[in-house]
This record gives structure tokens, sequence and C-alpha cells, in this order.
């Protein structure tokens, strides 16, 4: 088990590896290697997660996320198997501790009347600038 918060543990069974050729520099090893490691994880059918904590996730993975609910993440960062594994894994468990977090609830605000009275004094002499463009324009 991963534990990712006090109330979220991940089974690794979850998870799913598989590793491919890393891009970018590195030689020869680049080329013979499959160092970098995309690391799988069904958001949609896990049984780790909350429904909240799940929509939370979807949000925040983005264009990580496939059609099938399905997060991946690509680590090549580093050049050896075992520091992308732990790199991928990490990223994993950080995404889902945002996500475990709630977002704040907005509070209603109101802009000071000083700001109301700046705000309305420069649209005033704007509108004074175009009024004269517009008198001298006949005046021609």
């Amino acid at each position: 088990m991963i534990r990712v918060t006090e109330t979220i543990s991940i089974d690794e069974g979850e998870l799913e590896e598989s590793f491919v050729r890393a891009s970018g520099p590195g030689g020869q090893n680049v080329n013979k290697l499959a160092t970098a490691v995309q690391l799988r994880f069904d958001v949609e059918r896990s049984p780790s997660l909350s429904e909240d904590v799940r929509a939370r996730l979807k949000r925040l993975a983005g264009r990580r996320l496939t059609r099938d609910g399905v997060l991946v993440i690509t680590a090549q960062r580093f050049r050896t198997q075992e520091r992308n594994r732990s790199d991928a894994l990490a990223r994993l468990v950080q995404l889902i501790r945002d996500a475990a977090v709630p977002p704040k609830p907005r509070k209603a605000t109101r802009p000071p009347r000083a700001a109301k009275k700046r705000r309305l004094e420069s649209k005033r002499k704007r509108g004074v600038i175009k009024a004269l463009r517009h008198a001298r324009a006949e005046a021609d």
C-alpha cells in the first residue's frame, strides 16, 4: 500500500508501469535502454478515492487523463529506470494530495468607494478626449 494522506492509500496493484525509450540527449544509452517510465493509474475505477477527490483529480490531471479515465504520468528526467519510477510515483502522490484538499470557497468582496471613484473619473477623462476628437473633426 502506498500512503498518500491520512485517509487515502493506494494499492500497488492499481498502478501499471511500462518502460519506454526516453527522448532527448544521452548518446547511445538513450537508443539502447528503456529508462523512461509510463505510470498508469485508473482514476475512474479506483476504490481508494472518494467521489469529490476523484472529480478534483480529473480536473487537475488535464491532458494527462485519457478518455477512459486513466491518468498517465511519464517520467524521463533521470538516466535510470529506478529513479524515473520513484519520480513518477512521487508526482502521482503529489497530484492526489493536491486533489485531496478541497478548495477554499471564494469570499465575495466589493470594490472600495475610492476605486469606484477612480474608475469613473478615468472613464470621464477618456470620454472628454474622445469628444474633443469629434469636435475637432467637425471643425475641419
